[in-house]
Order: structure tokens, then sequence, then C-alpha cells
């Protein structure tokens, strides 16, 4: 049987999503709890629809796992949330429906980065999910340059590249936001899938732009030459959070898991 598994955590006391040896990481932490309270002889394997890095934060995780047949998800949701450390919760564990993969079958992901430009509004309470910036931040021109690296391109130079692995994804939305009430900017970044650093990345391209270092059009032009930029920054983990992750109807996962794994190299549009 496979089961559906809905989580949040705080991604600051993990080493990011995926097991590594010797490190605590989230699918290390709920597998290892899985398997203690139906008291396996094997770990089970967790697949999650975004595999977060060090440090960054998820509101709307999702991931399965395939189980025995006798499982009784609520129970398991709740002996879970027993034993699970603060930092993690897993809010609901159901059975999935036919052609379910937490991966494969996403058509969207979408993820929040916060920053606070004017550093005497910063809430300390929020310290841990915002990042603090020295340099006031241009939202227009953040904007514009967010709506010319949307569409289908080849992110390579924003990504942080994988042998055999394609960095072409689907950008559907970058967009900043500032709060009337406490000035936060909110930048909604919204994807078909990211690659290793993607989203850090395209923020400090915005961020640059933001500065008045460049102009809206540079992002675009370290786009086209597909190659890591030095004056990128990699943002700080901390400010973002994986907000959701959008399933296609059920009638359509299957062909949407099938799709997903289609391999693109090269995209339907130039930038």
């Amino acid at each position: 049987m496979r089961l559906r598994l809905d989580l949040s955590y705080d991604g600051a006391g993990f080493r990011g999503w995926a097991t590594q040896p010797s490190l605590r990481t989230v699918q290390e932490t709920v597998e290892s709890a899985i398997g203690t309270v139906l008291r396996l002889e094997e770990r089970p394997s967790l697949t999650c629809a975004g595999r977060t890095d060090a440090g960054v934060h998820a509101r709307g995780q999702v991931a399965h796992v395939d189980l025995d047949d006798t499982v009784q998800p609520d129970q398991l949701a709740r002996r879970l949330r027993r034993i699970l450390p603060d930092d993690v919760v897993v809010h609901a564990v159901t059975a999935a429906p036919d052609g379910f993969d937490a991966r494969f079958a996403a058509v969207e992901r979408r993820y929040a980065y916060r920053l606070q430009d004017q550093p005497g509004r910063l809430d300390p309470l929020a310290r841990a999910h915002v990042v603090a910036w020295p340099k006031p931040l241009d939202v227009e021109a953040m904007n514009a340059a967010g709506v010319l690296l949307t569409g289908e391109h080849d992110f390579a130079a924003f990504c942080r590249r994988r042998e055999g692995a394609t960095t072409i994804r689907t950008l559907l939305e970058l967009t900043t936001t500032r709060s009337p009430g406490d000035g936060l900017l909110v930048t909604t970044v919204r994807a078909d899938a990211f690659c290793h650093s993607m989203v850090r990345a395209l923020m400090g391209a915005l961020v640059a732009v933001g500065e008045g270092r460049y102009e809206p059009s540079w992002a675009r032009d370290v786009l086209r030459t597909g190659e890591r930029d030095p004056r990128v920054k990699v943002m700080p983990a901390h400010g973002l959070v994986l907000e959701e992750v959008v399933y296609p109807s059920d009638d359509r996962l299957a062909a949407r898991a099938h799709e997903a794994r289609r391999r693109r190299d090269e995209p339907t549009e130039g930038p």
C-alpha cells in the first residue's frame, strides 16, 4: 500500500532532506520513526516532492512510502506525532490514489523567500526564517527581472550541476511583494520542478538587481550564458520555505508521473 505523508519542518536543525551518513536529515528522521512505530526490520524508504537543502524549511512538503496494507494511516500519523522531534510534524497520513508519486506526479512546487531590508523593522522573533538585508531593495526592479526569467529555460546558470541531470525547468512565477505592515519582502517562486540551489541563486540575481547594481535585463543575460556567474550570490538558506506542492486530479496522476520522467534536453523556447 502506498501512503501519502503531508509534513512540515524547521530546517535549521537538519542537513537537508536527503539521508547522509552520520548527519541529521529529515528523511532519516521520519524513516527511522516509521520503522520504530511499526517495528520494521528494515527502515522504509521515503520519496519526497522536493529535496530541500540544508537549512531550508518546509510548510507543505509531501512524501510517499510503500508499506504493508495492514497499516492504518490515521493510527500511523498519531503515533509518529508522539515520537518525532519538535522540529518536524506529520500533519496527515493517507492512502495514496493509484498512480500517485510524490516526486514525479507533482505539477508545481511553490516556495517563498522572506527578506527584511529595513533593519529597524526586523522582528527578532522571525530571525530564524527571515533574512536581514543591509541595503534597501527596489521591488519594481526585482519584478521586472523576474518576468524575464519565467518560462521554460535551461537554468544551468542558476543551478549546481549534477552529473547526468538536466537543468531545464519551467519557471511559472517569480514575483516579490512588500507587506504594507512590516515592510517584509516575500518572493513567491513557482515551477514545475527545481534543481539544486536554483531558488536561492535566482534570489541572488533578484537582490543584485534590487540593489541597483544591474539592470533587470542583466538577469536574462546571465540565464542565456548557461554558466554560473560569480556575481550571482546564493542567498542564505533560512529565508526559504517550501510552501506547497500541487498535484493534478487523481485520474491524471499516472500520466503526469510518466510525463515528468521524460528527460528534457532542450527547452521548447529559448531564453
